[in-house]
């Protein structure tokens, strides 16, 4: 009975404020005291944790991919390609929410924090919206879902972190996102189109961008496609380790953001500090799921799980249905690195008991969090949104559930065809 006690001490401190990473370490603490009564060995696990847990390599992805974020927002990239796509996509009905759309795919191919997205794209985005005489329902909808896609597309922070916490190739992860990536962009461009063409007052009448003005648009984000594509490239064919891709991507960035004159020293400095700030935090908070999940193995917690469910003799997939319900539903309330960690412990080895593939699993959780990330009644973007373009919250929700669909739609695809995630993957070396 004691054993249960520290996931209700872990729920109430998350309830009450506390930070994930303390709430984290300090019910596992707990936890691992009750079930060994052993203080001794508590400060054992407690001297080894901190280190052993951020001296492992593969957490240097981490830090090379929230670097290259950051530089590519400090140069200006994401201006660049909004204006591109909203260049080339004006004649159409709709055509800035989907340009919207391109801008937060292309974006995520070189950042991977779906809040970092939806924050840019807030600002460069909404006020031409506004200015065009676009709904505040649509424009903030699209920039919403369409940030979601940073969790699919590589490089992905949130698939780092599933493979580190599953012992799942990163590399694999990241290239698996792609496709399901691709298909919620095509889903919620449509969707867009089909919202406009039923309510035209959500989009003014189209108008034609110069001809000149659309070529010449292309000359600036010409630098920023390359990248994607080398770091894509580099994924699939294992010529680089993940890490040694994000350090080149960074690389890359900070380049293409001199050339243009766009990243000055205090850019540089601002996006240094902010990789910093943000590599701290996720270190913290897996040091704290480390701790947690010492006091998981010691009190034999999935073990049990995983016989339970054996037991009852369940179909499979109504299993993964299940666990598909819980992950969607703590999404609405929790950011997408701390809710992997504490659900992949308990989660991750009852879909391996089952036979279900790894990468699917990690694709498909990808997506679960993207419609939590943006669902009532909490949704962590569509309060990023609300806060940053000045929209009101209801009006972000409106928006984001009616184009939520695009990723409902590549869920059930995803399920039904699982080798749509895992077919790119298969074809690695």
């Amino acid at each position: 009975m004691a054993a249960a006690l520290p996931p209700i001490v872990l729920l109430l401190m998350l309830l009450g404020g506390t930070p994930i990473a303390v709430a984290l370490a300090g019910s596992g603490m707990l936890g691992i005291y009750l079930v060994t009564g052993d203080l001794s060995k508590l400060m054992g696990i407690l001297s080894v944790v901190p280190y052993s847990t951020v001296a492992d390599y593969s957490l240097t992805t981490i830090p090379m991919f929230i670097l290259m974020a950051y530089l590519s927002a400090s140069s200006g990239l994401a201006r660049d390609l909004y204006a591109a796509a909203s260049a080339w996509l004006s004649h159409i009905k709709g055509g800035l929410a989907i340009a919207t759309v391109f801008a937060c795919g292309i974006f995520g191919a070189m950042s991977g924090a779906s809040t970092a997205a939806a924050s840019v794209m807030s600002r460069i985005a909404m006020p031409e919206m506004r200015r065009h005489g676009y709904s505040e329902e649509l424009g903030a909808g699209a920039i919403g879902v369409g940030a979601t896609l940073d969790i699919l597309i590589p490089p992905s922070i949130a698939m780092v972190i599933y493979g580190i916490a599953t012992q799942t190739s990163i590399g694999k992860l990241l290239i698996a996102g792609v496709l399901p990536g691709i298909l919620v962009g095509v889903f919620l461009c449509a969707m867009i189109y089909l919202w406009v063409v039923i309510a035209p007052q959500h989009a003014p009448a189209t108008f034609r961008t110069p001809s000149a003005e659309r070529w010449a648009s292309l000359w600036r984000v010409w630098p920023s496609l390359l990248l994607i594509l080398i770091v894509l490239a580099l994924l699939y064919t294992g010529v680089a380790t993940p890490t040694e891709v994000g350090a080149l991507g960074a690389l890359f960035a900070a380049i293409i953001g001199a050339a243009f004159g766009r990243l000055t020293a205090a850019g540089t400095v601002d996006a240094l500090r902010s990789t910093i700030r943000t590599s701290a935090m996720i270190f913290l908070i897996l040091i704290g799921a480390t701790i947690f999940g010492y006091y998981m193995t010691l009190s034999r917690i999935p073990q049990t799980v995983v016989t339970i469910v054996t037991d009852m003799n369940l179909n499979r997939w109504i299993v993964i249905i299940g666990i598909v319900v819980v992950y969607f539903v703590i999404s609405m309330f929790m950011d997408e690195i701390p809710l992997l960690l504490l659900t992949l412990q308990l989660t991750f080895p009852l879909i391996t008991s089952l036979g279900f593939d790894p990468i699917w699993f990690g694709v498909l959780s990808m997506l679960m969090v993207a419609m939590g990330l943006v669902f009532p009644p909490v949704g962590l973007l569509a309060f990023i949104v609300s806060a940053t373009a000045g929209v009101e919250l209801m009006k972000v929700y409106k928006g984001t559930s009616i184009l939520m669909m695009s990723i409902v739609l590549t869920t059930v695809l995803v399920m039904v065809f699982p080798q749509i995630a895992l077919w790119l993957p298969q074809t690695m070396r």
